[in-house]
């Protein structure tokens, strides 16, 4: 993988989750050279010509640039476009830049080049292992949380990851890692769950948050402001759901208040966007799977007809066809 040597891309975090994780080999190249990377910096520079520099406070090139002003919201705030906004937006122009043609690839998309490469000169696509897919938090650098119990209390071994427990049956078991740090990766939007090891690099599985924190879905935002509230309040902290206390209170002052009926609207619009599923700690095989679809008993309908069983569904092929423009 090509990088353009700056220092985001040359921390060691990066490296890591790039050599380590995803398995390839990092090419900086040398500084202040742009024709050494000619496709990431056409890439880039039609993606900021077509989207940047038409978005609301665009600060330009240089000072002097009049895109800067004609940019300018002056001090609208519904001109300024959120985060789901922005990344519907890059999607669909990730989307155009690959349906469109290029003349770099003598006139065709980049999808149709592809499908060429794929067909004519045998070319391997790189896809990322299945393990790999399901264990994304591993990219991101490890927390470490040391294990507590309160045995003579009747509290079972657990870690503490802001402000709230997470334990699973392994790791309740585990007497002897009272004391000792887990490495724990967690997903910033779903913090339902968390996944942790030993220092040694050893799996203990999925942890699960204690309460309402563990079936509500919220990510680490609206924790921190829901702990604020609490703190503010100075309220009970074994409420038997701090979520929905803390929506009815800003249902509350959203009447009088400008700023909590912002802040309402946006944990209901997260809410709503949130994760309905988990993912699993491991995804069932393709031959147990088919395995519990034989020996599971053909299903009977009313009328004395078998019924027969569900087969896993097969993948298909599809084509891409030549002149279309997505």
């Amino acid at each position: 993988m090509k990088l353009d040597n700056a220092k985001a891309n040359l921390a060691n975090e990066t490296l890591r989750a790039l050599c380590e994780f995803i398995g390839c080999l990092v090419d900086a190249g040398p500084r202040y050279c742009p024709d050494e990377r000619p496709y990431i910096e056409r890439f880039f520079g039609t993606l900021a010509q077509r989207l940047s520099s038409r978005l609301p406070g665009y600060t330009g090139s240089h000072p002097r640039d009049l895109r800067r002003a004609l940019a300018d919201p002056k001090g609208n705030l519904r001109l300024y476009v959120s985060l789901d906004e922005l990344e519907e937006l890059v999607e669909y122009a990730i989307t155009t830049y690959n349906g469109t043609p290029h003349t770099g690839l003598n006139s065709v998309t980049p999808l149709e080049a592809m499908e060429y490469l794929l067909n004519t000169q045998q070319t391997v696509l790189t896809r990322l292992a299945e393990h790999h897919r399901r264990t994304l938090c591993l990219m991101q650098s490890a927390r470490r949380c040391r294990v507590r119990a309160y045995l003579e209390q009747g509290v079972r071994p657990h870690i503490n990851l802001y402000g709230v427990r997470y334990t699973s049956g392994v790791l309740a078991r585990s007497a002897r890692l009272v004391g000792k740090q887990l490495l724990v990766y967690l997903n910033a939007d779903d913090l339902r769950c968390v996944r942790a090891f030993l220092t040694d690099g050893t799996e203990l599985g999925v942890l699960d948050a204690q309460g309402a924190w563990g079936v509500v879905p919220h990510n680490l935002k609206l924790r921190q402001e829901v702990r604020k509230l609490r703190d503010r309040r100075r309220s009970q902290p074994g409420d038997s759901n701090p979520i929905e206390a803390y929506v009815q209170a800003k249902l509350a002052q959203a009447k009088t208040s400008r700023k909590a009926a912002t802040e309402y609207a946006r944990t209901v619009r997260l809410l709503a966007s949130a994760p309905i599923t988990r993912t699993p700690a491991e995804a069932m095989s393709t031959r147990s799977a088919a395995s519990s679809v034989v020996s599971a008993p053909a299903a009977v309908a009313a009328d004395g007809v078998p019924i027969a069983p569900h087969t896993p569904a097969q993948p298909r092929k599809l084509t891409i066809g030549t002149g279309q423009v997505f």
